[in-house]
């Protein structure tokens, strides 16, 4: 009997124009968290696809529990005990929470009749198994995106794995959200569950690792245990070069005020919220999931209707109600959902790039320049360096990490003097964090207002002038660069104002 509950061996993946995988392998122990690490683009979701039966290999062998194996599709994988919880959510938002766990499989009433009430007492079942507290009639759509992931994670459990792949599953989630995330893995461990996971978080991999396991450019680079490795080893194996900054911030000149709220109020998310935010500014907004921070900025962009408050841009009151009058007057915002209101998956990265240019007239009205907007797209691929064969290619086909860099490159054609970046480096690898956070620091320089929001501390701490941190929809706190303490920051998001200096 191999020690492995899975071995890949020579696994080559080949889509039109480019070769994803080439010659990768993977072997993974039973009862162990086994880390996928690389850039994006290094092929790491690709192989899970593989795997599952999402996509099928070029060419390579897979030997799962015993057995060589060749999934036609994710219903087969998850048949034989393989499930995944990807990094793009793919609820049915309008069905209930039961409905989406037994997707495919609603235990039925003579033979023919959903049992609906059956469906949620089975869905209580599982999700007492992992201490989630949702109830199953609630719809998908009214859930945050955080309790969206851990129903996925039930989900997969409920399958009775024995291999459970988590691509990036604690993006979304609080820090009790993670721990609660790490218990359920250990006891899966504990039932001799493998664990593959995916993550760009150094200090989640060296505390729930096992196995490491880093591809660089479709490529397998190595595979070490834990204790045999450290995060610079990591790094160096990953990109193939020395990461020394990753939060290259230089004192830009501070410049006049570019946009000023006043009492902005939207519904429970956003109650009371005043700032300014000035030319060369990168305006950080710290906060836990729920803080209301997307929200106000979704106010801002209009997104999301205001019921009381005024916006200004240089000095003028501006009237936003759609995100089509905020675009007219050059603020744009790189949302937090890349997939749900972020990306146009079937079309080409010339069209992703070009949307909101588009509407601004650049390309003409009644019949498009596309030759002008090839040569846009070919620019901001070079310029923030994309990973793609073509702009002609589906952005859909593109890594997590080269469909953010597409994103922004769209807001960069619009010339904004707001920039607004929401988690701009969630799911994003060590590399190209550091080129985004180079480029926001540059496009300070050139005297751009941005607002970043993060809820990654290091993150926003080390790139931004100033820090407003946000709790249920209030500001709780405001501070300058020389103030920046993480213990104060968390106290403040958490609400907690005992001992604040």
């Amino acid at each position: 009997m191999s020690e492995y509950i899975l071995e890949m061996t020579d696994i080559v993946k080949e889509f039109p124009g480019v070769r994803a995988l080439k010659g990768v392998e993977l072997k993974v122990r039973p009862g162990t968290v086994h880390t996928l690490m690389g850039e994006n683009g290094a092929g790491k979701s690709t192989l899970m696809n593989c795997l599952t039966g999402i996509y099928h290999r070029t060419s390579g062998k897979i030997v799962y529990d015993g057995k060589e194996v060749d999934f036609k599709s994710v219903k087969e994988a998850l048949e034989a005990g393989i499930a995944m919880v990807h990094q793009e959510l793919s609820p049915v938002p309008e069905r209930t929470v039961a409905h989406n766990l037994w997707l495919g499989r609603l235990p039925l009433k003579n033979g023919f009749m959903i049992d609906h009430k059956a469906a949620n007492e089975k869905a209580k079942v599982e999700f007492a198994k992992i201490g989630l507290d949702i109830d199953p009639t609630t719809k998908m759509k009214d859930l945050t995106v955080a309790k969206m992931q851990m129903v996925e994670i039930a989900k997969a459990v409920s399958y009775n794995a024995k291999i459970v792949i988590m691509d990036e599953p604690t993006s979304s989630l609080t820090d009790a959200e993670v721990e609660h995330l790490f218990n359920i893995i250990a006891d899966l461990k504990s039932k001799n569950v493998a664990i593959i996971y995916i993550s760009h978080k150094m200090d989640e991999i060296f505390r729930i690792s096992d196995d490491i396991s880093v591809y660089r450019d479709g490529t397998y680079i190595a595979t070490d245990k834990k204790e045999n490795l450290t995060m610079d080893k990591v790094v160096s194996l990953m990109v193939g070069r020395e990461v020394t900054n990753m939060f290259p911030k230089v004192d830009c000149p501070i410049g006049e005020t570019v946009l000023k709220v006043e009492h902005l109020k939207s519904g429970k998310w956003v109650k009371d919220v005043s700032f300014e935010l000035h030319k060369g500014e990168i305006l950080g907004f710290a906060g836990l999931v729920g803080a209301g921070r997307t929200e106000t900025m979704e106010c801002i962009f209009g997104m999301r209707h205001l019921d009381e408050g005024k916006i200004f841009l240089h000095g003028k009151e501006i009237k936003i109600k759609s995100p089509e009058d905020a675009i007219k007057n050059k603020i744009a915002l790189l949302t937090e959902d890349r997939r749900g209101n972020g990306i146009l998956g079937l079309l080409s990265i010339e069209v992703n790039t070009g949307v909101a240019a588009m509407s601004m007239g650049r390309y003409g009205k009644l019949k498009l320049n596309h030759k002008l907007m090839k040569e846009d797209a070919l620019e901001y691929i070079d310029k923030i360096r994309v990973k793609t064969p073509s702009s002609k290619t589906p952005i859909k086909n593109l890594s997590g990490g080269n469909q953010q860099k597409v994103l922004v490159g769209r807001w960069l054609l619009t010339d904004p003097d707001v920039l607004i970046v929401d988690e701009p480096t969630r799911g994003i690898d060590v590399g190209a964090k550091a080129e985004i956070h180079s480029l926001i620091t540059q496009l300070a320089g050139e005297g751009k207002a941005i607002i970043m929001i993060s809820s990654e501390l290091p993150e926003v701490m080390g790139m931004s002038d100033r820090i407003i941190v946000m709790h249920e929809g209030d500001m709780t706190g405001i501070l300058d660069r020389s103030e920046f303490d993480s213990e104060q920051i968390l106290k403040y998001a958490t609400g907690d104002f005992t001992n604040i200096q």
